[in-house]
């Protein structure tokens, strides 16, 4: 299933260069369109992750919850290991999650086999060191690494960092390095609106992991289209918009905020009322969830959870398919609409 199961790692490194300019990835039949590679496990849709060459499944589990949650040990041992059973393959962590990368090589680490691993740098540092340096960027990979319990990772992204810091070129380098030693696969930037869009026009990066949303919808027209044209993977974070369909009142934490204050304005017919017990593909995550599946360009949509049955609830709701288009144009129409200018992505 897996290219590092049919391959070395030094295998890898020798070939994927020449082949990235030949534009021959191993298997790079459907690429940067979203094409639908045949379906993993209950019945969820596989998706070519652009130019890396990696198939994965467009549900994949975020570690953000878990870390900032404090889950317990045992928890995330079940949850994951249920979800790499029912057929989830891409496994996302960054080293700010508190213990987040912890709790994920310790609960499957002895699968490495099973899945992708993507992780983030940059966005923390210990005292006294600038994570967005080499130096930085270089020791958090290292760290990530020991806590992940493997001695490589499938992909890093860059953590949100700002224009500037892109412009100087020191932590891109850093990663082609850390790419070269054999320490990840490929490399990405993660973060949203204009920093993205500079950091795709560098052409350095093999993915970008940006927020798409029913909520947060600057991405689609910003970054996706110029993603296509380069073939880079695309990565949804934040694609359900931290469910805020959930609270009656405005919830006190950030983003929660901002999109609760946009779900206010933007007035969708299926979070009114009368929709929002609907646990179904109709119901407002089942919409969510669709909607960005539906966005041309887009592989995987990153999903976190401390609820062990949750990745289980979310692929059935995907079995759906992408939501259906005149619903992709009410939104996108309602969107256009309703919009203000600060309405920019969440980081």
């Amino acid at each position: 299933m897996f290219m590092h199961n049919e391959q070395t790692r030094r295998d890898f490194l020798k070939t994927t260069a020449a082949g990235l300019a030949a534009g021959s990835v191993i298997g790079m039949a459907g690429t940067a369109s979203g094409r639908n590679l045949g379906t993993g496990y209950m019945g969820l849709e596989r998706r070519r992750l652009g130019k890396t060459g990696m198939d994965v499944t467009v549900l994949g589990f975020g570690g953000a919850e878990v870390g900032y949650g404090q889950t317990a040990q045992e928890r995330v041992d079940q949850l994951l290991n249920s979800a790499l059973d029912q057929g989830l393959d891409a496994v996302d962590t960054a080293e700010c999650y508190r213990d987040s990368e912890v709790l994920v090589g310790n609960a499957i680490g002895h699968r490495r086999d099973d899945y992708y691993l993507f992780t983030k740098v940059g966005h923390w540092a210990p005292d006294g060191v600038d994570g967005w340096s080499a130096e930085g960027v270089t020791a958090s990979i290292d760290r990530s690494l020991g806590r992940l319990k493997t001695d490589y990772v499938d992909l890093v992204h860059l953590h949100s960092c700002n224009i500037d810091i892109l412009k100087k070129g020191e932590v891109i380098e850093a990663l082609e390095k850390a790419r070269d030693a054999g320490k990840t696969r490929f490399i990405g930037y993660s973060g949203d609106s204009h920093a993205a869009r500079y950091a795709i026009e560098t052409k350095k990066f093999d993915t970008l992991m940006t927020s798409i949303s029913v909520f947060d919808q600057e991405a689609i027209d910003l970054t996706l289209p110029l993603c296509r044209e380069l073939d880079m993977g695309v990565i949804v974070k934040r694609g359900i918009g931290n469910a805020v369909w959930r609270y009656d009142e405005l919830p006190s934490s950030g983003y929660h905020h901002e999109y609760w204050h946009r779900m206010r304005k933007l007035e969708y017919d299926f979070m009114g009322k009368d929709n929002l017990d609907n646990e179904g593909p109709d119901g407002p995550a089942g919409t969510a969830l669709r909607f960005v599946l539906a966005m041309d360009g887009v592989h995987t949509n990153i999903v976190g959870t401390t609820n062990p049955a949750r990745f289980a609830q979310n692929a059935e709701l995907l079995s759906a398919g992408p939501l259906e288009p005149e619903k992709v144009e009410a939104i996108r129409k309602r969107w256009k609409e309703v919009a203000e200018e600060g309405w920019v992505g969440q980081i």
